[in-house]
């Protein structure tokens, strides 16, 4: 099944794609891979911020994942025209702003990698690192960037 049908099986329905909060882009292609800039929890009520293990629990940090996994998709399917055009997602880095002794980032990661799997099956499958840090831009909860093969 392909992606965008999987994206109507599920119900999901994207939001538009952010916008740069600086002087980059958000995607670029070299050759048959996009690589997207790093992309946070922008919903419709705003951004989610704070620190998880203090603002936040696991879930709701888990799902500003998935949230910013919402956003990359968005930015995907804007920047290739469909979600088709993925043949794999490679790699993810997710960053996650963490409250002293939290170290459960891979749970958090998880959100946004359920996401992609659900979506693109195997091809959803990826290498990724999770790691805390101690700021992230604007205080949001969790940043992710994706690179993926394209056709």
């Amino acid at each position: 099944m392909s992606a965008e049908a999987r994206l109507r099986e599920l119900g999901i329905e994207l939001p538009e794609p952010p916008k740069p909060g600086g002087n980059y882009v958000l995607a670029r292609i070299s050759g048959n891979t996009l690589y997207l800039a790093g992309h946070g929890p922008n919903g419709p009520d705003g951004l989610i911020k704070g620190k998880v293990g203090r603002d936040l629990t696991l879930e709701q940090a888990a799902a500003a994942a998935r949230l910013t996994g919402l956003n990359l998709l968005a930015t995907m399917r804007a920047e290739l025209g469909s979600l088709d055009r993925v043949a794999a997602i490679l790699k993810l880095l997710g960053m996650v702003n963490c409250a002293p002794g939290f170290d459960n980032t891979p749970a958090v990661i998880n959100g946004c990698s359920d996401l992609l799997v659900d979506v693109f099956g195997e091809a959803g499958r990826h290498a990724r690192s999770a790691v805390g840090m101690a700021e992230l831009p604007f205080g949001i909860c969790v940043e992710i960037e994706l690179i993926a093969e394209i056709r």
